[in-house]
């Protein structure tokens, strides 16, 4: 395929997997940077393929856009079976697959719509938006740990294939709370991202798309 996939999105944000898979994949791509939580401007990049004005959303070569996260790394996977990066339809795994693919956006990836902006559903009052804060990091710590608990990793989270699963993982288990607060809630799933940061296929895209900076594992690539 010679013509380029083109990514909304932004450093450390929800595209980031996305390109990590569109990486390995070895397919063409650039990317509009649009960090919509920075305001009107940036949101406006967006507007014209996401109405929600979110990122990512991905335009295909064909033209067709795709919003969505989980929905884009399936869609991905699929498009391209040789690559191995989910299991294939008829495979014992798929059904695990597609319940993780979609348990990590509506318990985990949702949240954050509240926690980078209390104010949307508490008010103005910081009190009120410090114990949102507080409850959605024990409400994402506690479905990480129900995850855990649901799976049997082997060299990666379904077995011994890397699958988008584990780069969408990898990268939204470094949002709040934190790296540190998942290993203690899902050691055996720790091990498994960390496989993933050290990925060598993945080593100069790693550092420019979402950098291991000093301390990032408690404080996230952001500071």
């Amino acid at each position: 395929m010679n013509q380029a996939y083109t990514i909304y999105g932004a450093l450390g944000s929800g595209s980031v997997p996305v390109e990590a898979a569109l990486t390995l994949l070895k397919q063409p791509y650039t990317v509009i940077e649009a960090p919509t939580w920075e305001g009107a401007a940036q949101q406006a990049k967006v507007a014209g393929v996401n109405p929600l004005k979110q990122i990512p959303a991905l335009v295909t070569p064909d033209g067709e856009t795709i919003t969505e996260s989980a929905a884009i790394l399936i869609w991905l996977a699929d498009r391209f079976p040789e690559a191995r990066l989910a299991p294939p339809v008829d495979s014992p795994l798929r059904a695990q697959f597609l319940r993780w693919m979609v348990f990590v956006p509506a318990s985990i990836y949702a949240l954050f719509w509240v926690r980078d902006d209390p104010s949307r559903l508490g008010g103005p009052d910081p009190e009120v938006q410090a114990r949102i804060k507080a409850a959605t990091a024990e409400r994402i710590a506690e479905c990480w740990g129900m995850m855990e608990g649901q799976l049997d990793p082997g060299g990666y989270l379904l077995g011994e294939e890397l699958t988008v699963l584990d780069l969408y993982v990898a990268v939204v288990s470094r949002w709040g709370p934190r790296r540190k607060r998942f290993y203690a809630v899902a050691p055996r799933m720790g091990e498994v991202v960390r496989r993933v940061d050290a990925d060598p296929r993945l080593a100069t895209f790693w550092a420019e798309r979402f950098p291991f900076v000093e301390g990032w594992e408690s404080k996230g690539a952001a500071g």
